[in-house]
């Protein structure tokens, strides 16, 4: 039986989190976008094949697809597969000017692209990259065209991130936790102008609270 890369991820973390699946509960059922809000633009998101699929539209600024629920200290698990000519991202402790959904959302965001710069921590409209630029290292754990499983442990004010079961950052950043201490989690669709359409598929959206 071939394993899933979210279960081989998970195999290859195990030893960095004391937890149990069962900790986990799922963000996403599979066959209906209940429990999340989109956000900003007018990207288009719907469930195809037990999937979420974000799909851009020409014009539009970036989109998000947005958790009700907020969240402070967790694990998050999911898997994604994005169009080479595509940026995304999945916004973690994020919330949106004046707490509406037309409000411009801000936050962390979990870069996710077919190059060089998946998995590293960008403060979306609030402040450009917290990765240091000298640790804005390129490399090739994020596989184009595929699957990838991307594990989030954001703990205080410090945030780790995984691609395939290989860690690509480990952050602290002490005066984000102070702006954003607990936020949605959000599925990004970045803007592309006129160019497209392209889209970004998401699937296994898992998390686990961690008091």
């Amino acid at each position: 039986m071939k394993t899933s890369p979210l279960l081989l991820a998970l195999a290859l973390a195990a030893p960095l989190a004391d937890a149990k699946k069962s900790d986990f509960v799922n963000l996403f059922d599979g066959k209906t976008l209940d429990g999340w809000t989109q956000r900003n633009g007018t990207a288009t998101y719907k469930v195809v094949d037990n999937t979420i699929v974000g799909t851009t539209a020409k014009g539009s600024p970036n989109s998000f697809l947005c958790t009700n629920k907020l969240y402070g200290n967790f694990e998050l698990l999911f898997e994604v597969k994005v169009h080479d000519n595509l940026n995304s991202g999945v916004q973690i402790r994020s919330q949106s000017k004046g707490g509406t959904p037309e409000g411009r959302v801000n936050g962390p965001q979990v870069e996710i692209e077919a190059c060089c710069e998946s998995g590293y921590i960008y403060g979306e409209a609030a402040g450009g990259w917290m990765t240091p630029k000298a640790l804005l290292k390129p490399h090739k754990h994020f596989k184009k065209g595929q699957w990838n499983s991307y594990r989030v442990l954001a703990e205080g004010a410090r945030i780790q991130t995984w691609i395939n079961g290989t860690q690509i950052s480990d952050l602290v950043d002490e005066e984000k936790l102070k702006t954003h201490p607990k936020g949605f989690i959000g599925l990004q669709v970045h803007g592309v102008g006129k160019r497209g359409p392209f889209d970004v598929a998401w699937r296994n959206i898992k998390i686990r609270e961690i008091k």
